[in-house]
């Protein structure tokens, strides 16, 4: 599994009805942060080593009733403190 972070942009007014469409309709997503700034939300997803990034995010998080822009991050690795 590898992580991917997707800021999202919500409608106005819209933003704690996409992140409950997102937890409760997306197997991938992780978590969900409510923002401030330019976003609205910040989730993280897990997604396949061969699930396509791209199509992930434009057919499953575009797609959310009330999603108005999306900026995608890809990570590399995960860095914990022990």
């Amino acid at each position: 599994m590898r992580a991917i972070f997707v800021q999202v942009k919500c409608e106005m007014g819209q933003a704690y009805q996409v992140a409950r469409a997102c937890v409760d309709g997306v197997a991938e997503c992780s978590e969900i942060y409510s923002t401030s700034g330019q976003y609205d939300l910040l989730g993280k997803f897990y997604l396949e080593p061969d699930q396509d990034t791209g199509l992930f995010v434009t057919e499953r998080i575009q797609t959310l009733p009330g999603v108005k822009d999306t900026y995608t991050l890809i990570t590399f690795n995960a860095f914990a403190a022990t």
